[in-house]
């Protein structure tokens, strides 16, 4: 028989988690695998909540207070759930009785959950097509706009691989940008690839 793994998370203003702690205690969790986030729900990186789920195994049962306290939109939400289901773990609310998938009649429940999610989505969609659509028509283009020489993050870039304080590595984390990016930034600058040397910094090597 699987575990019971807690989750809580005490949003923004809120002082107190242990109302949600007692009742995760009493539905069967132990301390050892309640995991807390004490940050707002909007944020999109949440450590207690991605260690929750790593420590998940088939079998186990994710249990929160209510379904908001994982804290996501909708389709996020059931998403992440429909993924635990295909892993074998169950999905309870404790305070929402009907949100309850280790019953035929909560995976009833979840499944209109998942209908209107997918709706939502596509509503999503249909909009954000009629947006571009009705942009063309009055000659604007969608997507991001072009980045070129003169922008400042790739005279950055160039400056920085020009100095040779930095490896290739380093100066991609400073700007956060991928290698194939800051190559981009060489290339239309007419900059020369960096090839393959030491420096004080760390060797700067040109992939393959």
């Amino acid at each position: 028989m699987g575990k019971s793994v807690g989750y809580a998370r005490l949003s923004t203003g809120e002082q107190d988690v242990d109302l949600q702690l007692d009742a995760l205690r009493e539905a069967g969790c132990q301390d050892e695998v309640i995991f807390v986030d004490k940050v707002s729900g909007a944020r999109g990186q949440r450590l207690g909540l991605d260690a929750c789920i790593d420590a998940l195994e088939p079998g186990d049962t994710l249990m929160v207070c209510r379904f908001v306290r994982l804290g996501r939109p909708m389709p996020h939400l059931v998403t992440l759930i429909q993924e635990l289901l295909e892993k074998g773990v169950a999905f309870r609310s404790l305070r929402d009785g009907a949100m309850d998938t280790t019953n035929a009649s909560g995976e009833s429940v979840f499944n209109i959950f998942s209908t209107l999610a997918q709706f939502e989505r596509r509503l999503i969609q249909e909009r954000t097509r009629a947006g571009l659509s009705a942009a063309r028509a009055r000659g604007r283009k969608g997507g991001r706009k072009p980045i070129t020489s003169d922008d400042p993050r790739v005279k950055t870039a160039c400056r920085m691989h020009r100095e040779h304080e930095k490896s290739v590595e380093q100066i991609c984390k400073a700007l956060d940008i991928s290698r194939a990016t800051f190559y981009r930034h060489l290339a239309m600058a007419n900059e020369p690839a960096p090839a393959s040397r030491s420096s004080a910094s760390g060797p700067i090597c040109l992939e393959k």
